[in-house]
C-alpha cells in the first residue's frame, strides 16, 4: 500500500477503520459536551453560510463564478468544523458505518443524531441573531440582506420530492468530505480533502439541512422589517419545517447509505482485507 499512497495519506482501508472507531467515540461523549460541540458546528455552518451570502451577492459576478466561489466560501464550515472540533448531524451521519459494525447500538446512533441535530439548531439560531444584530446584513447598500431573504423562500417553497434528493446529494458530497479528511495527517491535507466536495454541493445547489436552519432562521428575522414580504407565507415555521423534514431525511439517506453503509460493505463486512 506504501507505494499507492506514498504521499503520506491513510488509505481507504485505514480511512474505514479510523470512521469506525471514531464512531464509537462520538456516541460515547458526555452529554454536555455533545450538546456544546453541537451547538458549536451550527455556528461554525452558520458563519460558512455568511461567508457564502456575501459572495453570491455580488451582482458583477457570473452565475457560474459566483456559485464556485461561493461554495468555496461556505467551505468554511466544515473546515472549521473538522479541524477546531465540533459535533455536525450531517457529517455524524457516518456512525452507520460503526452500527452496521456492530460497535454502536441503534439507541447510541439515534441519541447522538437527535442531540447534535437539535444542537446544531441551537447554533445556527445563535449565530442568526449575531449576524442579524451586527450591521453586517447593511452592506453592499442591502444586497446581502435581500439575497437572505431571496434564498430563504426559495428553500421554504422546495417541493418535498426536490428536498430528499437534494438532501441526498449533498450529504453524499459532505460525506465524502468528511471521509477524504481522515486520509489527511495534517491540517493542511485536510483543508484540501473538504474544500472541492462542499463547494460542489453548494455550486449545484444541493440542500444541508443545518446550513438551512441558519438561512431561513434569518429570513424570518428578516421578514419584519421588509413590508413586501409581510405576505410571503412560506418565510415562517411552516415553510422551515416542511423544507428541514425531506432535507433531514434526505441528508440521513445520502449519508448513512450511500457513503457510511457502502464502504462497510467493501471494506468491514465480513472482515474484509481489501486494501
Amino acid at each position: 500500500m506504501k507505494e499507492v499512497f506514498g504521499f503520506d495519506a491513510f488509505s481507504p482501508k485505514e480511512i474505514a477503520n479510523r470512521v469506525d472507531s471514531i464512531g464509537v467515540t462520538k456516541v460515547q461523549l458526555p452529554i454536555l459536551s455533545m450538546i456544546m460541540l453541537g451547538i458549536m458546528a451550527g455556528v461554525f455552518i452558520g458563519l460558512g453560510a455568511m461567508y457564502y451570502v456575501l459572495v453570491v451577492s455580488d451582482p458583477n459576478l457570473g452565475f457560474a463564478s459566483g456559485r464556485i466561489l461561493g461554495g468555496l466560501s461556505f467551505s468554511l464550515g466544515l473546515i472549521m468544523v473538522v479541524v477546531a472540533g465540533a459535533e455536525l448531524f450531517t457529517g455524524n451521519n457516518l456512525l452507520a458505518m460503526a452500527w452496521a459494525d456492530g460497535k454502536v447500538t441503534t439507541i447510541e446512533v439515534l441519541k447522538n443524531w437527535g442531540i447534535v441535530c437539535c444542537a446544531n439548531f441551537i447554533g445556527a439560531i445563535i449565530i442568526a441573531f449575531l449576524v442579524y444584530h451586527s450591521g453586517h446584513l447593511k452592506m453592499n447598500n442591502g444586497l446581502i440582506e435581500s439575497q437572505y431573504l431571496k434564498i430563504a423562500v426559495t428553500k421554504c417553497s422546495i417541493s418535498p420530492e426536490k428536498a430528499i434528493f437534494s438532501g441526498m446529494l449533498c450529504n453524499i458530497l459532505v460525506c465524502l468530505a468528511v471521509w477524504m479528511s481522515f486520509a489527511g495527517r495534517s491540517v493542511l491535507d485536510k483543508i484540501v480533502a473538504i474544500i472541492l466536495p462542499v463547494s460542489a454541493f453548494v455550486a449545484a445547489g444541493f440542500e444541508h439541512s443545518i446550513a438551512n436552519m441558519y438561512f431561513i432562521i434569518m429570513g424570518i428575522f428578516l421578514k419584519g422589517d421588509h413590508p413586501e414580504f409581510s405576505g410571503v407565507d412560506t418565510i415562517g415555521l411552516t415553510g422551515f419545517f416542511n423544507n428541514l423534514g425531506p432535507v433531514i431525511a434526505g441528508n440521513l439517506i445520502g449519508g448513512s447509505v450511500f457513503v457510511a453503509i457502502v464502504y462497510y460493505i467493501i471494506y468491514k463486512r465480513g472482515g474484509s482485507t481489501k486494501p
